[in-house]
């Protein structure tokens, strides 16, 4: 029988909030040597993921979108939009500031190991939230699991 994503997940990861501070967050993934965390919602359900990316930008700042001015008006070459997210972010106070939000991939923790290396590589992304079937974080398997799984193996 092959392993499942819950035989090698860390159980009960770590998690943080929409309303935490992003002080509080920066602190624990420095002190805790983590790379990011789930932000859930009150009830206990996955909302977004913080991760370094996300905080890239209180350290780099943005740069505005290129434009320029004809006539009193301004075009912008680049969607303003996009720019405003990252302005956004980059003066984000708390995790729900920050944090990504939207299209997070999730696994189940019944799913093989196998499917999840899968999903990280198509996804490109470093940790997998591990959600039960009411949506609730019960875990999180990332890269290093896998990898010590591999190891483990040989």
């Amino acid at each position: 029988m092959s392993q499942t994503v819950a035989d090698i997940m860390t159980p009960d990861p770590i998690v943080v909030s929409p309303e935490t501070p992003l002080n509080e967050a920066i602190k624990i993934l420095a002190e805790e040597r983590i790379s990011g965390l789930p932000v859930i919602n009150a009830a206990g359900k996955l909302v977004g993921v913080i991760s370094e990316t996300d905080l890239m930008w209180q350290e780099t700042g943005v740069t505005p979108a290129p434009y320029f001015m004809l006539l009193d008006s301004v075009i912008y070459l680049e969607n303003p939009a996009k720019h405003e997210r990252e302005l956004h972010k980059a003066l984000g106070q708390t995790v729900g500031e920050v944090m990504t939000g939207k299209d997070i991939v999730t696994i189940k923790p019944d799913r093989a190991i196998r499917d999840a290396a899968q999903m990280m590589h198509e996804h490109k992304v470093h940790r997998l939230p591990v959600v039960a079937n009411d949506g609730k974080v019960i875990g999180i398997l990332t890269r290093g699991d896998i990898i010590r799984f591999m190891a483990a193996k040989q």
